[in-house]
């Protein structure tokens, strides 16, 4: 089989990715629906705000007890069940807007629900991923994922718009959970051992565990408080004071950050289609150091906001992004015990996800105070040098590959 694919010869891989797939070409209008359903019903951005602030809250709560349950139980069984509670809060908001009865505190409790169910589906789907594939096609496994997701990142939000404006975003929301029941029976064919049992342990016992297996690995621990401060950065600045400047500033424009958010989509696609045939030996070295490109078009972004110029940017940190997520997964899937992994992960999410909310109301406040501009370029250079200042710590910079990953490599290249 093609290299780039090899992944697909493992049959429960096959079965998963086809589920993964559906459920994130499906989903990937979600936000753009629920964005737009709550602005029909009270145009305010605080609304919105609340309603988004409500998911993520409860994203953060629940994601540590997700990562015990994770290990604990079957992890496709799992999923499946919050697809289920998916499909009923999903389907309670296109009712609800069907019917005219929807209000933004209804809107909010069933984001609360949604953001509940996502929680424990993250760590599941993280520490399924080895149970599906072999350690030599883990990269590739990874890879392929990736590639499904930065596709519908660019392509989603056009077909979501298209859906939106032509019927509503009650139908867009129809789609997404017709998408997730297609994929409930189509996960029940994943055939997997049952989780190794730690004998009668308590949830916060289970969490313990976890914490230590966390703490206990110093690459690990260092860049999740790295992107505590760089995920802060890049909602704030790149999600914030992009918008406002594409708003204020000719030179970029509304479209023209389109462009650039476009071209940020297309790097992370190319390196994808790259990454599923070139191994990827030093995992957090070089990615750390594609992470850190995400700095360039921050910096250009402040200095200046042309289209074409920070669209070259942003291919370029795109691309840099899917070496750090690819190096990221396999470092984690590498190094951490399979039944713990969940957990491990939980713990990777709390801390990277928990300051996000504070970044984007500190970058609201901060364009008020100072200039944009100003604000742009510090945090350029705030982001690229805690990214790599990582590369200090000894087990970021040496961290290598199992040699069962990246022998085949090895062998196709002489047979060739």
């Amino acid at each position: 089989m093609i290299r780039g694919l090899a992944a697909m010869q493992d049959r429960n891989f096959r079965w998963f990715f086809l589920a993964r797939a559906i459920t994130m070409i499906t989903g990937s209008m979600s936000s753009i629906a629920l964005a737009f359903a709550v602005l029909e019903i009270d145009n305010d951005a605080r609304s919105l705000s609340i309603v988004l602030a409500a998911f993520t809250v409860s994203n953060i709560v629940f994601v540590l007890f997700g990562g015990v349950i994770a290990d604990r139980l079957p992890r496709a069984l799992i999923i499946q069940s919050c697809y289920v509670v998916d499909i009923l809060s999903i389907g309670a908001m296109a009712a609800l807007l069907f019917t005219g009865t929807a209000t933004v505190p209804l809107l909010a409790i069933l984001s609360v629900v949604n953001g509940a169910s996502t929680a424990f589906v993250l760590p599941a789907m993280q520490g399924i991923i080895p149970q599906l594939t072999t350690p030599e096609h883990l990269q590739q496994a990874n890879a392929m994922l990736s590639f499904v997701r930065s596709a519908v990142t660019i392509g989603g939000p056009v077909i979501a718009g298209v859906v939106v404006a032509a019927a509503g975003p009650a139908w867009a929301m129809v789609v997404q959970a017709a998408g997730w029941l297609v994929a409930i029976p189509v996960l029940a064919l994943v055939k997997l051992p049952p989780p190794a049992a730690e004998g009668g342990t308590t949830m916060f016992h289970d969490l313990r565990i976890g914490w230590h297996e966390f703490w206990s690995r110093s690459w690990l621990w260092t860049i999740v408080l790295a992107f505590m401060i760089m995920n802060a950065i890049h909602v704030g600045a790149w999600g914030v004071v992009g918008p406002y400047i594409a708003k204020n500033d000719d030179r970029l424009g509304i479209t023209g950050w389109g462009w650039v958010l476009s071209a940020e989509g297309v790097g992370v696609l190319l390196m994808t289609l790259l990454l599923m045939w070139v191994p990827l030996r030093r995992p957090l070295r070089y990615g750390m150091i594609g992470i850190a490109a995400f700095a360039i078009p921050l910096t250009v972004l402040g200095v200046h906001p042309g289209v074409v110029l920070l669209a070259m940017a942003a291919f370029l940190a795109g691309a840099g992004a899917e070496v750090f997520a690819t190096g990221w997964n396999l470092a984690m899937m590498e190094n951490v015990p399979g039944e713990k992994l969940s957990r491990v992960a939980s713990y990777d999410m709390l801390g990277s996800f928990v300051v996000m909310p504070i970044g984007t109301l500190v970058y609201g406040w901060l364009i008020t105070q100072a200039d944009p501009a100003t604000v742009l370029i510090a945090s350029g250079a705030v982001y690229g040098a805690i990214a790599l200042a990582t590369l200090a710590v000894p087990s970021v910079w040496r961290m290598g590959r199992p040699a069962a990953a990246v022998a085949p490599a090895r062998a196709e290249v002489a047979d060739s």
